[in-house]
């Protein structure tokens, strides 16, 4: 963790630093995604949706987001 109190991920590719101590719905709502319409694969392991809210994120952790959407 940094002085600031952030850390760095990689979500779908990109760096980016979030707080320390954000779980994995927190940060899916933080990037503008509804965590019940998210699937999150950590570190190439899919992480079950029921525990996102109780999964935190990790210094160097490797996430891959993908949002669905609905239509016809």
């Amino acid at each position: 963790m940094s002085v600031d109190g952030t850390i760095g991920i990689h979500v779908n590719g990109e760096h980016r630093r979030v707080r320390a101590g954000l779980t994995l719905a927190e940060l899916a709502n933080e990037l503008g995604l509804a965590p019940e319409k998210v699937a999150v694969e950590r570190n190439l392991e899919v992480v079950p949706r029921g525990t996102l809210d109780q999964v935190i994120v990790e210094d160097g952790d490797e996430l891959e987001i993908v949002h669905f959407v609905g239509g016809g």
